[in-house]
Order: structure tokens, then C-alpha cells, then sequence
């Protein structure tokens, strides 16, 4: 059934290849993308600039888009967690003084016990009494009480370094929450404008640019995982998923079709690690939320060695990443304006590939 669902789902591919019944023929025998008829003889003109190089201007803003869009994500993450330890923190501040106050009350009566008791404590009273057996109960009483006493100014002096520690600490959390929070605006800024960059020369296009656009870009992926299966990258690789794997292979492949939008983490749309983290989560095995640290953190697996389920990291910066689902295939979600969808693994630059369940 399995199999069966990715079949189905190939049909979205939007790389250059013509997706078969079988994945292996779709992914491992490519067919090239249908020639487009090409305004201005195959060049295309915006202004002084050919579609291919206004092609590669695009892929480079949402490139740039996508970075920032992990950048955010981190800084997301971090405020996160560090707004829940503030909270954690100012529990335990709320807390701890309630506790000062009660031991400083304790400490109060203790004293005006003694006070009323021409200052001496009760068991100091039997100590001068005549009756010898008065007189050792008075001792016992007398180390209790003196033993007490130490106990509960020990106890408030902890307390009191406790809380002031927690104080200290969260205003440290205060401090990284605030300079996440920076981080976020500027990164949130930077993503805003390289989208609208990008966005702005495509709708400078006329519709038939458009079209060639579009299939300027399915060459591009085409060539490249031509040249990746060409490489032999596929004849060891032919392993079968874990029982998580294919969980979140399943999970993944079900968000076809679902847009791209950047930080999100559905369920109606998603970035490219949005889909890879929610995906083994739903397979009940965590994993880092951006694309960058899925690569910092998990473990790293030969090419040789990859089966379905296992991450594969793209670009040098790691701003990319996709699921491989077998045959030469990955599903992610592309980039803004882009649906999730199948593609060739070997489509873009390789950094590696990680497993979140070795």
C-alpha cells in the first residue's frame, strides 16, 4: 500500500522527469521535459536580462529567503524555550518567597516564644530546675531546640541563594529572549524582502516567459539529477525504511500538494523543515525543527547507506532539506509560491544525509 501511495502521489512531481507506475523508471530513468516554444528565439528578454539569468536571480533570492527562513525558525525555537524558562523561573521566584516568608514567621515565633520567656527557651527553664530527671529532659529539649533553630536559619539562607540564583537566571533568559527576539525581526525582514524580490521580477514577465520560466527551472532539476544518477549514486541504494521511517514517509507524502510558507509547520501548509520535523513527530521520534540543525545534530549517513525516511540536506549553508522516500526520489516543499511535491533527490547541490531514527 505504501508503494502503492508514493506511485499516486508521483504525479505531482514538478522536476523533469516523467513519473511512471514504477518509481524506479520515474526517478532512475529520467525522460527530459517536453521542449517549451521559447519567445525571442530561446532567450527570452526582461529587459537586458536573458530568462535564464533572470531564472537563476530568482532561485538565488528564494535561496537567500530560504536561510533566512532557518535563521528565523532557530530564533523561533529559542524564544520559545527560553520564554518557558522564564515562566519556570518566575514560579520558582513566587515560590521561594512564600517559603522565605513562612520560615521568617517560624523564626518570629521561635523568637517571641523566648522573649516572653524571660528569653530563655523552655527546655533552658527545666535545665535549673532541682529535679534531676526534669533536669536531663531540660538538656534533651534544650539540643532539639538549638538543633531546630540551626535547621531553619539553614534552611532560610538556602532559600534565600535559591532565589537569588533564579533571579539572576532569568534575567540571563530575559537578556537571550530579547536578543532572539531581534534576531527574528531582522531575519523576518530579510525573508519579507528577498520574497518580494523575487515575486516582483516574476510578475515583470509576460505569460509566455512565464511558461519558459517554469521550464528553464524543470531543465535545471533535470540536469542535475541526471548527472546524480549518472554518477551511480542509486546501485547500492536499496534499503528498506524502519517501521518510524515509513511512518514518516506516509506523513509526508499526505502533505502533497499543501503550499509552501515560510516558518510554518502545518497542518494546511509548510517550509521545506517544517514537513521533514513534523513528519517524525507524527512517527513519535522528535527531531530538531530547522533545516540546519537536523544536520548539526543528527546522525550522518553515507549516500550508499540511505533508505526511505532518512533527511537529505541541500546547499553548502544546509538551508534545504527534503525526505528520500526510495528510487531516487525526495518530497519537500520547495519554496514560496511553490506546493509540496516529489522531486529528483539528486535535483539540487547534496550537502548530506542524516537519520533521525539510526
Amino acid at each position: 500500500m505504501y508503494r502503492r501511495h508514493c506511485a499516486t502521489a508521483a504525479i505531482t512531481l514538478v522536476c523533469a522527469m516523467a513519473v511512471l507506475a514504477t518509481p524506479v523508471q520515474a526517478f532512475a530513468t529520467p525522460a527530459p521535459p517536453t521542449p517549451t516554444p521559447a519567445p525571442s528565439e530561446g532567450t527570452g528578454q526582461t529587459g537586458k536580462k536573458s530568462l535564464e539569468e533572470v531564472r537563476q536571480e530568482i532561485e538565488g533570492l528564494y535561496r537567500a529567503a530560504g536561510s533566512a527562513t532557518d535563521a528565523y525558525n532557530l530564533a523561533e525555537e529559542k524564544a520559545k524555550k527560553q520564554s518557558g524558562e522564564i515562566v519556570k523561573l518566575a514560579q520558582a521566584i513566587v515560590e521561594g518567597q512564600a517559603k522565605i516568608a513562612e520560615l521568617k514567621d517560624r523564626a518570629g515565633a521561635q523568637a517571641r516564644d523566648e522573649y516572653r520567656n524571660a528569653g530563655l527557651p523552655p527546655g533552658a527553664r527545666l535545665m535549673l530546675s532541682g529535679d534531676p530527671q526534669l533536669f536531663l529532659d531540660g538538656v534533651s529539649r534544650a539540643r532539639q531546640g538549638q538543633k531546630a533553630a540551626k535547621g531553619l536559619l539553614g534552611e532560610l539562607n538556602r532559600t534565600q541563594e535559591d532565589l537569588e540564583t533564579y533571579t539572576q537566571d532569568a534575567s540571563t533568559n530575559w537578556t537571550k529572549l530579547e536578543a532572539n527576539r531581534v534576531k527574528q525581526a531582522k531575519a523576518k525582514k530579510k525573508i519579507n524582502a528577498q520574497i518580494a524580490a523575487a515575486k516582483e521580477l516574476e510578475s515583470q514577465l509576460e505569460e509566455e516567459e512565464r511558461a519558459r520560466l517554469l521550464q528553464l527551472e524543470q531543465e535545471a532539476e533535470y540536469k542535475s539529477q541526471t548527472a546524480w544518477l549518472s554518477s551511480g549514486a542509486l546501485k547500492e541504494i536499496n534499503r528498506e525504511a524502519s517501521a518510524t521511517g515509513k511512518k514518516a514517509v506516509a506523513f509526508a507524502t499526505a502533505q502533497i500538494g499543501l503550499p509552501y510558507v515560510w516558518g510554518a509547520v502545518g497542518p494546511k501548509s509548510y517550509d521545506c523543515s517544517g514537513l521533514t520535523s513534523r513528519a517524525w513527530a507524527s512517527a513519535g521520534r522528535p527531531i530538531p525543527r530547522t533545516s540546519q540543525e537536523q544536520w548539526r545534530q543528527l546522525p550522518h549517513i553515507a549516500i550508499k547507506d540511505m533508505r526511505p525516511g532518512d533527511l537529505i540536506i541541500y546547499h553548502g549553508d544546509a538551508s534545504h532539506v527534503g525526505m528520500y522516500i526510495g528510487d531516487g526520489a525526495i518530497v519537500h516543499a520547495p519554496r514560496p509560491g511553490r506546493n509540496v511535491t516529489l522531486a529528483g533527490a539528486g535535483s539540487m547541490q547534496i550537502l548530506g544525509v542524516v537519520r533521525p531514527d539510526h
